[in-house]
């Protein structure tokens, strides 16, 4: 691996001349970041559906009243 000139973390593979990142606690900030962002959308998409749900109902009951 050759280091990437200034950047402390980045490192160019030989081989593949690819750009690696060896900051482990860079990524495991990243994932738990994405982790947490992963439980908010699931959390917010829930809420929808229970206010779609809501919603139905209260235009069936609106609708019943006035029939």
């Amino acid at each position: 691996m050759i280091p990437v000139e200034g950047h402390k973390n980045l490192f160019r593979d030989e081989k593949t001349g690819a750009i690696v990142n060896r900051d482990s606690s860079g990524y495991s900030q990243y994932m738990l970041q994405k982790r947490r962002n992963s439980i908010k959308q699931a959390e917010l998409d829930e809420m929808r559906k229970e206010i779609d749900t809501l919603k139905s109902l209260l235009n069936e009951l609106a609708s019943k009243i006035t029939s």
